[in-house]
């Protein structure tokens, strides 16, 4: 009886123990019925999106070593948000989506943010900012648009700051949103930050919670990879990755850098005082108890006057001392504010407008093996010229073999590159589609298993990610070794250029860095 019940009524076959698991592996099931097609790729999609965000959220507030830019991470994240919109069931507890940042790991002590650091929506367009703004009025029932303060998005690493009696306790990392890596002792370097507020003590609230960004100037990012590069140390990526590196340093604190960054407020998010009723009053705020905090600030009364002030941002974006991505807008009045509320992930009441990726596209024509000053080879791709952020670039640093290999770049491949920072030149990522195949294939490079300069047989240490020269006598060493001492940083020698090098070198007028000081005045003036 009982299997030729289960005969007559297929579905109870389905049902059973042993065939729940053979269907739900090729048809996911949700409440007892076979999912449809679409709904199945969506789940497959929606778990894929959901891994690869979490991997990359740990990469850029972690590792400090982001693999993509952030249109691309923004592009996979609306993907993810949409898909969760359209199908709710199979948004999981756990999706990038419902949190902020990636929880801590450095080792650091951590702590509670006296209130959740939130994230915020994006406006990627104008089309998109009008929307935010209708959704405002929509949600205050009201035809009036309310102003709002336009502030520069500042690409740097949030921090909170808590003040009691007005003393600085403690300064804490965004972390995952609710609890924060505790960095006081580096924080403590940066002079842009005041240990104690100005103003009286007592009439001080107490706790006070600083909400801003700290930031690496461009032109001590400039400083810092000149600096790494003399070492043939490897660059820092962008300003924003430096600085977040920084903060979060255990051992060998490097406080040349920690004194390069500069922390701007923008927000009081405990201890607010009495009659700061809006964000315009609370940058002065700011500003009163000794903070710097955004000079370009604005009050925009209406969308088309938020839209100038972007265009116009984005216009000064190349001359300003530090890196922006966009502009944050707030509708100004602190009571609206508290009116429309939050989300779990970002604030009803506030948006970053972003500006346009600054990328291209281009080919790599070369790789080339170049000689540093303690023998490694780095690996030099030749592009062909590219406008990037107004800079026309040709060349990039690879790094090293392990970089190659990791993003699989090829001589004829077509790349994305992108000027880090908006100073140094990098490839982002190889764009598969575009691979040149059969005959004229792009081609797999290795670094030389010959020094190109002089010949000898490059080493890689066990443990090392560098190629080496062995060879101290080799000439290109021994140039680099040469620039290196007249630089300013060294001897500051006057005079001794890359030319005159070239010629001592070739010449073998100096064959070791020592025969510098064996040269005399005849042997310079025929020169």
């Amino acid at each position: 009886m009982v299997g030729s019940s289960r005969r007559a009524n297929p579905t109870s076959v389905v049902s059973s123990p042993r065939w729940r698991v053979i269907f739900n592996g090729l048809f996911p099931m949700e409440t007892g019925v076979l999912e449809s097609r679409d709904t199945a790729r969506a789940r497959a999609r929606i778990e894929r999106l959901s891994r690869e965000l979490d991997r990359h959220n740990r990469l850029y507030y972690l590792d400090d070593r982001p693999e993509i830019g952030d249109s691309e991470y923004d592009a996979m994240f609306r993907e993810l948000r949409n898909l969760e919109t359209e199908y709710p069931p199979l948004a999981l507890p756990t999706s990038p989506t419902q949190r902020v940042g990636a929880p801590p790991e450095s080792g650091l002590e951590t702590h509670p943010h006296l209130a959740p650091m939130l994230s915020l929506d994006n406006a990627m367009d104008e089309d998109e900012m009008r929307a935010f703004v209708d959704r405002v009025k929509r949600l205050l029932d009201t035809e009036q648009v309310p102003a709002m303060s336009a502030e520069p998005k500042l690409d740097g690493a949030g921090v909170e700051l808590i003040y009691e009696q007005g003393s600085l306790v403690r300064g804490l990392t965004r972390g995952d949103g609710a609890t924060g890596e505790d960095i006081t002792a580096n924080l403590k370097n940066l002079i842009t930050i005041p240990l104690q507020l100005r103003g009286d003590p007592d009439a001080t609230p107490d706790p006070i919670s600083i909400r801003g960004e700290v930031v690496l100037p461009i032109a001590a990012f400039r400083r810092l990879n000149q600096s790494r590069l003399e070492k043939e140390l490897e660059p820092f990526a962008n300003p924003r990755n430096a600085a977040a590196g920084g903060l979060r340093q255990i051992h060998d604190i490097d406080h040349r850098r920690l004194r390069s960054l500069q922390y701007r407020a923008y927000a009081i998010e405990t201890g607010r005082p009495p009659g700061i009723d809006s964000q315009i009053a609370l940058l002065e705020q700011l500003r009163a108890w000794g903070f710097s905090a955004s000079e370009d600030a604005a009050l925009c009364p209406d969308v088309e006057s938020a839209i100038t002030y972007h265009r116009a941002l984005q216009g000064r974006r190349a001359d300003l001392d530090i890196e922006i991505d966009g502009t944050v807008f707030k509708v100004n009045e602190t009571a609206l504010q508290e009116r429309l509320g939050s989300v779990s992930r970002s604030p009803r009441w506030a948006i970053a407008f972003k500006f346009p990726p600054e990328q291209a596209i281009t080919v790599i024509e070369s790789i080339d093996a170049q000689v540093g000053r303690t023998g490694a080879l780095t690996p030099v791709a030749k592009l062909r010229g590219v406008q990037v952020g107004g800079v026309t670039v040709s060349n990039t640093s690879l790094h090293n073999q392990d970089e190659i290999d990791r993003k699989d770049l090829r001589v004829g491949d077509t790349v994305v590159v992108q000027r880090a920072g908006d100073v140094i030149p990098q490839i982002v990522r190889v764009i598969l589609a575009e691979r040149p195949r059969g005959k004229g294939a792009a081609r797999p490079y290795r670094l030389p298993a010959e020094c190109p300069a002089c010949g000898s047989h490059s080493v890689r240490l066990e443990g090392e990610s560098v190629t080496r020269c062995p060879n101290i006598d080799c000439p290109a060493q021994l140039k680099n070794n040469l620039r290196h001492l007249a630089s300013r940083g060294a001897l500051d020698i006057d005079g001794l250029g890359e030319k005159i090098i070239d010629q001592l070198v070739s010449r073998g007028l100096v064959t070791r860095l020592s025969g510098l000081f064996e040269l005399d005045v005849n042997t310079l003036a025929g020169l």
